[in-house]
């Protein structure tokens, strides 16, 4: 048995990285893109590796489109809506879970319905919303908008936690005279940090990597990184070069918080599997 087990787990790190190679693959051929030169980039037929390095990619990146200023908008739209939707989404979950009303299992349903709601089905609504605010081409408009389409995940991310968390904490922390308040922020909230760092981190992805809400709600001033790269492919013009150092210079920040942060993500997703 001990042999057989040690067969399956040597058989189970094979297989993962022959699918690590494979996901990486398309990636690698990206960042080989970035660092070749215009006329190799199109070249027929295409070579993986480039024969000569080069970084006229990013200047042509950055000379045909405020690519500075369209990172510092898709930074700030998804921080912000980050933050806001972790706040009130842990809240809401913590009222959820710990009310033990008939009520809250209807909250939980309608959480998830939320949750499956695919964002295409919504954006025509959203866009006209936000135009009669008048908060078209703003960043607060994306910033309300990823905090709203984000913050059922956050919701449902954190209900699993606060199941794990025996109650008897919170009616501890009541008999010493905490209110609700300052139990879910003094007891609550430091048994659950792999569960926050892990919503949090999914959310601030959703909202980086986010294309259609930004091409709908924004036209020039608060314009995101992924609509002005889309401005680089048209029916007259396919420039792939600057097209694959954008994807390289924006997903490149993300791959390395994933790697920073994979201890917390991994934490985060078995510990809320885990009942106290």
């Amino acid at each position: 048995m001990k042999r057989k087990g040690e067969l399956f787990k040597r058989l189970g790190i094979i297989i993962s990285v022959i699918l690590t190679v494979f996901w990486l693959i398309p990636y690698i051929y990206v960042i080989c893109c970035s660092f070749k030169p215009g006329e190799e980039v199109i070249a027929v037929p295409p070579k993986f590796f480039p024969e000569v390095f080069s970084v006229e990619n990013f200047f042509g990146l950055f000379e045909r489109m405020d690519a500075f200023h369209f990172l510092i908008n898709s930074l700030t739209a998804a921080v912000c809506s980050t933050v806001i939707a972790l706040i009130l989404g842990s809240l809401a979950a913590y009222a959820i879970q710990r009310s033990g009303a008939r009520l809250s299992i209807v909250l939980i349903v309608l959480v998830l319905c939320l949750k499956m709601i695919p964002t295409s089905s919504i954006v025509v609504p959203i866009y006209e919303l936000i135009c009669d605010l008048g908060l078209y081409d703003t960043q607060l408009a994306l910033i309300i908008v990823y905090a709203a389409v984000n913050m059922p995940f956050v919701m449902w991310t954190m209900l699993s936690f606060y199941e794990g968390i025996p109650t008897t904490l919170d009616e501890a922390a009541y008999v010493d005279g905490a209110s609700s308040l300052q139990t879910f922020r003094k007891v609550i909230l430091p048994i659950c940090t792999p569960g926050l760092a892990t919503a949090f981190i999914f959310t601030l992805f959703l909202a980086w990597n986010d294309f259609l809400l930004a091409l709908l709600l924004t036209s020039t001033n608060a314009k995101t990184f992924t609509v002005g790269l889309a401005g680089f492919l048209s029916a007259y013009n396919l420039d792939l070069g600057p097209m694959c150092a954008g994807a390289f210079l924006f997903s490149f920040p993300v791959m390395i918080i994933s790697l920073a942060a994979q201890r917390y993500i991994v934490q985060g997703m078995t510990a809320g599997a885990v009942k106290g």
